[in-house]
Parts: structure tokens; sequence; C-alpha cells
């Protein structure tokens, strides 16, 4: 009997200790090879198991004869996991309570019913089907194993993608603008989360992925979390929601297989459930959160780690902000019927605000009605298919970054577009004219990124830019009572430049020639990769990177570039310059819907690539 007694105390020691799980009790003995405890590690042991056994006789003895006068006997102490043994239990359910702690030997604060019940349908809202739990409860964030695609996140389900697109721009702004400064970090001296001082008009960075170090790589990822979830917090918090696991301080990969464990059958299907396994944590400091996040890294790369970052960022903005800066706080943020992230999760985590539009500060309707865009600049941005197609309008904040990253949408995808060189953000003499008259243009219109204004507001217009137009081009784009921005721009591009207008006689005052990249984290085919064998060539299914050369054309159209003037580009794909220039065509040009997504930030954009065409869903 003294034997187990001894055997219980072990176990029930092994449990207290939060940095590993207990282990099963042994049949046989130890490997040879292993270590032998040191004599003062004996009686370190004996003392804490004396002090162990001390402390189970007075709690028995409390249990066994309580006092009527007594108040009653406090809970063990958090930090000792206790399980119940009593008949009635299975060992399936005391596992489980281990695994997920309850209160027991992890860190954090748990959710109230109230609180995870408000979150749940914030999230996923009344009537969400299974399938879509399954998607949001099944997507980690991980790195692509293949090495030319080795620093972007894999997607493996559809409706988390942006999520992880929003998170892959951010990791791309580290990995490719501040290199020096994640191969400074360490997980014990985090550096802060600012942008640092960099000459982004003279940077270009590597584009060789496949050396980048696994190190390099966790670390940008634990910044770009850092960084969004602050910016969630107004940059005076980061909640960070992890799972109630006991053992997460364990390091190696024994944590790994701890977290696998205990996700073993698990399924997300209402707000109990998310209450039972979340644990939240409050950081106001910016190095104690970046070391949570490094600590808890496996936590966001298990197959929970893209809901669990969202219900980061959802905590760190706060519930209440959340719905104050939607415009309809009824509807679901993540979209029936396929589980796609709502453009306010997008925003949130490009701005740190859950609006639901994409066009600069808000629009005003009159009688208190307005709706809320993106307030401020931001530093990765956004583009989206739906403008190509007059769905909505991106203003000047996302579709000019301070980073030349871009989240692409497309109606059921978000995929990432990006640029090494800064230089592609700087504008030439006709891109500064042209953003400074639609800029004036989009203050007087009220459709809601319509591209019409009205009379008054148009002369306004005239009067900011100083465009001198001839009486009948005048009468002509007044005449019904409106103007659209189409007929105002063509008007323009044949103005001299002496009235104001564009036109060029030279033909070289728009020229740009420079390379994007494009990166869909979903694994298709691709021929690109494609390995030969015996039997002729296997596709490869991985993410896809793909490298486009754009052309921005001198002339108004496209037809008019490939019809008489290119440029011949430099070293780095920077453009040559001077008149006398030899020019030469250009490949022709080709299209994708992608192309339709550049030519909202580039409008006279010829684009060329090699292999499949870049896909954006």
């Amino acid at each position: 009997m003294a034997d187990q007694d001894e055997e219980d105390l072990r176990m029930a020691l092994r449990m207290s200790m939060q940095n590993s799980p207990p282990e099963p009790k042994r049949s046989k003995p130890r490997d040879a090879g292993a270590p032998v405890a040191s004599p003062e590690d004996l009686r370190r042991m004996k003392r804490e198991l004396m002090a162990a056994a001390a402390e189970k006789r007075l709690l028995e003895t409390r249990v066994d004869s309580p006092s009527p006068s007594q108040s009653p006997s406090p809970s063990p102490s958090p930090s000792k996991a206790t399980v119940d043994r009593s008949p009635g239990k299975s060992t399936d359910f005391v596992r489980k309570e281990v695994d997920f702690g309850l209160k027991e030997g992890s860190s954090g604060k748990e959710l109230s019913s109230e609180e995870a019940n408000e979150l749940f349908s914030m999230v996923f809202g009344s009537g969400v089907s299974n399938d879509i739990l399954a998607q949001w409860s099944n997507q980690g964030i991980r790195f692509s194993p293949d090495p030319e695609t080795s620093m972007g996140l894999v997607q493996h389900e559809g409706g988390p993608c942006g999520v992880l697109a929003t998170i892959q721009a951010f990791v791309l702004k580290h990995l490719l603008f501040f290199p020096n400064e994640i191969g400074k970090v360490t997980s014990n001296v985090p550096q802060n989360l600012g942008s640092g001082e960099l000459s982004k008009s003279q940077y270009v960075a590597l584009d060789n992925f496949s050396s980048l170090t696994e190190d390099a790589k966790a670390r940008a990822l634990v910044k770009s979390m850092g960084e969004i979830l602050f910016m969630c917090g107004d940059n005076k918090r980061a909640v960070i929601a992890t799972l109630n696991v006991v053992g997460l301080d364990t390091e190696g990969f024994a944590k790994s297989e701890i977290i696998a464990k205990a996700l073993e059958g698990l399924t997300i299907e209402s707000a109990s459930d998310l209450q039972k396994i979340l644990r939240i944590d409050t950081y106001t400091s910016q190095t104690t959160a970046l070391q949570k996040l490094h600590t808890a890294l496996p936590v966001f790369q298990s197959r929970m780690g893209a809901l669990l970052f969202l219900i980061s960022a959802l905590l760190s903005r706060g519930l209440d902000s959340i719905q104050a800066d939607r415009d309809d706080p009824n509807l679901p943020l993540v979209t029936a019927p396929f589980g796609h992230a709502s453009q306010e999760i997008v925003n949130l985590l490009l701005c740190g605000q859950a609006v639901p539009n994409v066009f600069d500060g808000r629009m005003d309707f009159g009688g208190g009605m307005f709706l809320k865009g993106i307030s401020m600049s931001v530093e990765v941005g956004f583009l989206t298919l739906l403008e190509s197609l007059n769905f909505c309008k991106v203003g000047q904040h996302l579709k000019c970054p301070k980073w030349p990253i871009w989240v692409v949408g497309s109606e059921s995808h978000y995929t990432v577009l990006f640029a090494l060189d800064t230089s592609v953000q700087d504008e030439n003499e006709l891109e500064e004219r042209e953003s400074q008259i639609r800029r004036a243009f989009d203050a007087q219109d009220q459709s809601g990124g319509g591209g019409f204004i009205s009379v008054e507001g148009f002369h306004q217009v005239l009067r900011e830019v100083g465009i001198r137009l001839p009486s009948e081009k005048l009468d002509h784009l007044c005449s019904t009572g409106f103007i659209v921005w189409s007929e105002f721009w063509h008007v323009i591009l044949d103005l001299d430049k002496s009235l104001g207008g564009l036109k060029d006689s030279s033909g070289l005052m728009g020229k740009k020639v420079f390379d994007l990249c494009h990166f869909n984290g979903i694994a298709k085919s691709d021929i690109n990769g494609s390995h030969a064998t015996s039997g002729g060539e296997t596709l490869v299914q991985r993410p896809r990177l793909t490298k486009l050369r754009v052309s921005v054309p001198p002339r108004w159209t496209p037809q008019e570039f490939m019809a008489d003037v290119v440029v011949t580009s430099g070293p780095g794909g920077k453009e040559s310059s001077g008149k006398d220039t030899e020019v030469t065509k250009p490949e022709p040009s080709q299209h994708a819907p992608l192309v339709d997504c550049i030519r909202t930030r580039w409008s006279r954009a010829v684009c060329n690539w090699v292999g499949d065409p870049p896909s954006i869903v």
C-alpha cells in the first residue's frame, strides 16, 4: 500500500508541473542510455514528495472533519491538476479534462458563457453548417514545404483564406523588407513592432525564397501576428487566444504531440465547445506578447490556428468595438453559404477596424446615415476583381499602401500580390498628375464610388486642379447634368499640358516597367513544377508563385503602346531614361483575371508571365 501511495504521489507531482504532461506508468525500465539523476536531484525530489504527501494528508483531514464554524476550504491551487477518479467518470472523460485543463494548470482567462455565445454568434451566426465550422477548425498557419514557395502559408480549406492571405502579406513585409530585423530577433528578446527606418525608394528585396531558414520564417510570422493584434488593439493591447491545454510550456516536439492528442476527435459545433477549449491572455507589452506568440506558435500551426488567430484579433479589438465598426452588425462575419471571410474580417486584419467597405473615409447620406470605409493609411494594401467589374471602388489608402504588397480579392478567394522593389509605388509625372485630379474628383463623388459628380462639384474640381477647358468641351461634359469620370479623363488626356491636361507629344511621360509576384496558397497542379518520370511529366500539387513583368505604356491605351512606343527596361526592371532611348517591341500581352485587378492600380498595365497563368481562385 505504501508503494501505491508513493506512486500516486509521484503521478500527482508530475501532473502539477505545467511544463510537461503526466507520464504513463512504465512497465519496463528506461532505456540504458537515459540520463541518471544526480544525488542532488534525488534529494530535491524526495523533499517535493514529502511536501506533496503532507499537503494530501492536510486536505484529507479538512474533508473528513469539517468545522461548522469554518468557511469552506479554498479550492486547490490552479497550478495543481486534479483528476476525478470517481466510478461514474469514464477514463475518456478524465483524459479530456487533463488535456484541456478546465481551470487546471493553464494560464489565462476562460471566456464566460455570455462572451462565448456573443463571439460564436458574431463569427458564425445562428444557422451555420457543420461544413463551414469544419473548414474553420481545420486550417493551421503553416509554411509551404516546397522550396520555391517556402515563404508562403499553405491553405487546405476554402473558408479562412482571408485570414491567411492577410497574415501572408505582413509576413512578406518582414521577410522582404526587414530581413536584418528578423535576423536579430531571438525568442528571449523580441524586437518592437515598428516599421523601422528604411529608404523605401531604393530598396530591392532578394527573391531567393528557398534560402529562407525555418527560424527566420517563424520570427517573421510571430512579428506579423503581433503587429496585427496590436493594431487591432489600437496599439495598446493584444489579446492572444490559445488552447486550454496543459503542457504548452513544454519545448520541442513534445508540445506538438500534446496539442495533437488534445485535438483528437474535437469538433467545434457550438459556443460551449469554444468556451471549453479557449484560454485568453491580454498583453500591453509588445515584448511579452511576442514571447507568448513564440511559445504558442505550435498551437497556431495546429488545425485550429486560423480560427484562434481570428478570435485573437476580434478580442484585441473588443467585441463591442467590432459591432460599432460594422454597417450591419446582425450579419455573421463568416459569410454563407460557403464560409468565406467577409470584407470586415480582411479590413480588421489590414487596418485594425472591422469596417465593411474599401473606399477612403466614410460616406454620408444625411439624416445621420453613413457608410464606413478605411480611415487611415495602411502597411499592406488590398485590390479586388470586383472593382474591375464596377461593383466597388477601392480607395487610395488600400490601393497605395506603405509597402508594395496587396491582398487580392476575387469572388471566392484571397491571394497576395507583391513587388520586390519598393520603387513600383513611386509616381512618375503622369501618375502624380492623375492622382491629383482623381483625388479632387473623388472628393466631390457622392455616388459611393460610381464615378460621377454634379456640375457644381465639377467646377470645383477644375478650379482646384487648375484645368482650363475650352468652352465647347466644358458645355459638352455638363450637358447631361452630371459628369462621368471616364468621359472627363479622355478629355484630359487630349488636353494640352499648358491648359492643365496630360497631352504629351513625346509619348514618354508615363512609361514604367517593373516586376510583380503573385502567391496563391491553395495547392494546385503546377506544370512549372512538374517532375519528369519514365511515363512522362507528373504534375505537382503545391501553392503557386508566379512572376509577372508589368509594362505601363506611355501612351493612353495598350493598343497605342503596342503600335509605336515600347520602353527598353534597364537592370532590375527599371526603365531607361532619355527621349533618344531605342525602343523595342514587347512580348504579346497576356490576360488573366489578376491582370484586371492589377489594372485597378495601374490602369494601362500590360502583363506577361511564363507558364501557367496566375490564378486568383
